[in-house]
């Protein structure tokens, strides 16, 4: 029953209860008026006198019951409120893949169940291990929830350190971290840095093959590093695509890394462009296929992808060395650069990094990475429920445009939920002073520690 005729029903208990008592009060009054009219003696008669005793408490009986009903929804309904942005503890999930190995420390504030469910209409792809994912968040000082939110750039030297003491969600590795190992050295380290790490690490490294190669450009790993993935296609279809992209996987997978930064999902046919030696190609149709078959294939070899650059890099320039501007219509975004995206969210990609470009149709003042917008329409018009990552804050358009400001809580508040950067104690300290400081809600972080902490168990990493 809805509060309103709920509470219209009470009324009318009660209602007729009082209106019972006082027409029964009236009924003898005026029998006690005609008999000493009639000169009649004044008693009743003994029955007549317990009808009207269990007619009156009758009345009385529907006047208390109204009452009582109507304190008891006025008491539910102020605990419903204090309660409303509490999880059920009648919601079930999925179990998961493993338990969890320790019992929660502190439980979450009103606070933070509110953040749980704050906007549930925003898609989310990892929902299945969201009460894993809480029970391990509830232990977490906010320190940790800040460290969770952090991809950092993994140094040649102490990364076991920074890991013990930031507590990042992840760390991507370079090729320096690569160099002068063997396989075996390399899988050592990387087994070192988890062990290192109170929750398990998301590890990465940019794989892409053809200009972008952190591992594979060193004999140790492969004879050869790997080709473009035009070249790739060149020579033997799409078929080939999938085998390249499975030896990447198990390559990855074989030293400890969980999740490569690629395939690149961006639209070139120049030559001339700063994306072209690295994208697949500049027709929307045949570019979606390559991504859908390269997001199928880390899936199967158990590795995570990351598609990039979202919403397409087109034919601008370097943000490595400065900001650039896109000027495209937003139709050309629609029925060119975000279909490759689109694909890759159907085949089940689970991250997506954003670009620094500054998308005028979207965002006419902000860098991707930084626009409320871009990541609005990532989110809800193309319903992608997975990670979003940006590409590193230190590339030059970032500090160019900030005049300097650590970004890490813009980039944040846009809605990313990993931040990638190489200045890890300027970054880490910028997102936790703005937490405490209330200029980040612990809200607005919990949201993002849930989201990673969910993907860490989709992946068999908790």
């Amino acid at each position: 029953m809805e509060r309103a005729s709920l509470a219209f029903f009470l009324f009318r208990v009660y209602n007729y209860g009082r209106q019972f008592v006082n027409r029964k009060r009236e009924s003898a009054a005026a029998l006690l008026g005609k008999r000493r009219k009639e000169g009649m003696g004044l008693g009743m008669t003994h029955r007549s006198k317990r009808k009207q005793k269990v007619l009156g408490m009758l009345g009385v009986f529907c006047i208390l019951l109204g009452v009582v009903l109507t304190a008891e929804v006025v008491y539910r309904d102020s605990i419903a409120e204090k309660m409303g942005g509490a999880v059920s503890s009648n919601e079930t999930s999925d179990p998961g893949p493993k338990e969890l190995s320790k019992e929660p420390e502190t439980s979450l504030s009103e606070s933070s169940a509110e953040a749980v469910d704050s906007k549930p209409q925003e898609p989310d792809s990892f929902s299945a291990y969201r009460e894993q994912a809480i029970q391990d968040m509830k232990s977490m000082s906010l320190s940790e929830k800040v460290g969770q939110v952090f991809v950092f750039l993994c140094p040649p030297a102490g990364g076991e350190e920074m890991i013990e003491t930031y507590k990042p969600g992840g760390i991507c590795l370079n090729a320096a971290n690569f160099q002068g190992k063997t396989k075996e050295q390399a899988k050592e380290m990387l087994a070192k840095f988890q062990s290192s790490s109170a929750y398990p690490l998301l590890t990465c490294c940019d794989e892409e093959g053809g200009t972008v190669t952190r591992i594979s450009r060193f004999q140790e790993y492969r004879e050869y590093p790997f080709q473009s993935p035009r070249d790739v296609y060149a020579s033997g279809g799409m078929e080939a695509i999938r085998r390249d992209t499975a030896e990447k996987a198990q390559l990855l997978k074989s030293l400890g890394i969980n999740t490569n930064l690629a395939p690149v999902a961006d639209l070139s046919d120049n030559p001339a462009d700063f994306i072209y030696a690295r994208s697949f190609g500049g027709d929307p149709e045949s570019v979606s296929e390559y991504i859908r078959v390269s997001v199928e294939t880390y899936k199967e070899n158990g590795v995570a992808c990351v598609l990039k650059h979202f919403p397409g890099y087109g034919n601008n320039g370097d943000t490595h060395i400065g900001l650039a501007w896109d000027k495209r219509d937003y139709s050309e975004f629609e029925t060119k650069d975000f279909l490759p995206f689109e694909a890759g969210f159907a085949a089940g990609a689970p991250i997506v990094l954003v670009n620094h470009n500054i998308v005028e149709c979207m965002d006419g003042e902000k860098p991707a990475t930084l626009s409320p917008e871009v990541h609005r329409i990532l989110r809800e018009e193309l319903g992608f429920g997975g990670l979003i990552m940006t590409d590193d804050l230190v590339m030059k358009a970032i500090p160019q445009y900030t005049g300097g400001e650590n970004p890490a809580p813009e980039a944040f508040l846009a809605g990313n939920d990993l931040l990638l950067c190489t200045d890890i104690e300027e970054s880490y300290g910028a997102l936790l002073e703005a937490v405490e400081n209330g200029k980040v809600s612990e809200e607005r972080l919990e949201a993002s520690v849930l989201r990673v902490l969910e993907w860490k168990y989709a992946m068999n990493l908790i």
